[in-house]
């Protein structure tokens, strides 16, 4: 590889475990786009999943490997990997996740110094502090996706430079999700075709993957509360259901049906429809016990306009503080909840005023400015 000038096209790549959906994985294609836009080549590896044809059809390069895997077996991979930046001309490569961090950083090592790429990390959450996760701050440049992620950095590695750190919080597109919207008639239709129980109903809604750190026991506890106030609500749960745990999916159903919650609260899996779930329900929870380092549903709903109520802690806690401070409730207080819940129920439904900021526009310059700036700096080859 040659040094790097301002306009050349660079190649990156991203690694993450697979692409089934979810934050991170969203966030990937997301830069993907960026990058070929940008006039750069892009390429990523995953196991594969749901949103591969949308990666491919945007212009990247998929390589389908089980770098994800928790297994010695995975850690093969990094012959394979040190060939693929040698055979695309790889300038930068970009990590998501733990395990394929170890890999590309094995990789990467091996590797004559002037022959490697740049590596970049992003710290998606809070990992279990040790040497395991500690690879996640070990790259050149390390992206933290919100001011508190940053201080888990700061406060449990403190070995790494804070010149070293960038915050770069993810970002909403107005045009897909712009304020005030509301869903066709046409789906309204469909959708009570297919969930007729919740016609006729406020619905509250818990979007994510069905994982036992979610607040699920909370959430059902909460639309409980709000039928013994009086109140017409169906509750919505939005997300896949962990592979890995469907004993606790299976769980969840149980304490729904033992609760007498059968008619008033819906399982609906996967949605892709989720923008359409949003701003047709009148509340949006984000209710997860550990503090989330970001928040994409939250920020998405409050774009949207529909209020959300929140745990006062990590991401979710900056965002709120940002934008919706009255949806901060404290950390498992259901009774605070259902108060804040009240409320917005029972006055005429208004929208949480629009933002300015949390713009996927200014995110993803930021990266990708990071991007061109450190190969801008890699010394000739």
């Amino acid at each position: 590889m040659t040094s790097a000038n301002p306009t050349r096209s660079l190649t990156v790549l991203q690694v993450l475990p697979d692409l089934n959906g979810g934050g991170v994985e969203r966030g990937t294609l997301e830069v993907a786009s960026a990058l070929i836009e940008r006039g750069h080549r892009s390429l990523v590896i995953s196991a594969g999943g749901r949103l591969v044809p949308q990666l491919e059809a945007s212009g990247s390069t998929h390589f389908a490997w089980e770098i994800g895997r928790k297994s010695p077996v995975t850690l093969h991979y990094a012959w394979k990997l040190r060939q693929l930046f040698q055979s695309q001309a790889v300038d930068l490569v970009h990590v998501r996740s733990r395990v394929p961090a170890w890999v590309v950083w094995l990789a990467w090592k091996s590797l004559p110094a002037a022959q490697r790429p740049r590596f970049v990390t992003t710290v998606h959450g809070y990992y279990s502090v040790g040497r395991f996760s500690q690879i996640m701050t070990s790259g050149e440049a390390v992206i933290a996706v919100s001011n508190s992620i940053r201080q888990y950095i700061t406060t449990n590695y403190p070995r790494v430079p804070p010149s070293r750190i960038t915050v770069i919080p993810r970002g909403i597109d107005p045009a897909v999700f712009p304020h005030g919207w509301s869903p066709s008639p046409a789906w309204r239709t469909a959708w009570n075709d297919q969930f007729p129980e919740t016609a006729n109903r406020d619905w509250v809604t818990l979007a994510g993957r069905i994982t036992r750190l979610k607040g699920h026991e909370e959430f059902l506890a909460l639309i409980g509360s709000l039928m013994q106030a009086g109140r017409n609500v169906h509750g919505l749960i939005v997300g896949d259901e962990d592979p890995r745990r469907q004993g606790y999916a299976a769980e969840l159903r149980r304490r729904i049906q033992e609760a007498g919650l059968d008619n008033r609260v819906t399982m609906t899996g996967h949605r892709a429809d989720i923008r359409e779930i949003y701003a047709a329900s009148r509340i949006v929870c984000s209710l997860s016990s550990q503090p989330e380092s970001f928040g994409r549903t939250v920020l998405e709903s409050l774009a949207i306009g529909t209020p959300v109520l929140g745990y006062d802690h990590g991401g979710v806690g900056e965002i709120l503080a940002d934008i919706y401070p009255a949806g901060a409730v404290p950390l498992r207080c259901v009774a605070t909840l259902t108060e804040r819940a009240l409320s917005i129920l029972t006055t005429d439904r208004t929208l949480v005023p629009p933002f300015t900021g949390y713009r996927l526009a200014d995110s993803l310059a930021q990266e990708l400015e990071l991007y061109e700036r450190l190969v801008q700096e890699t010394p000739p080859r």
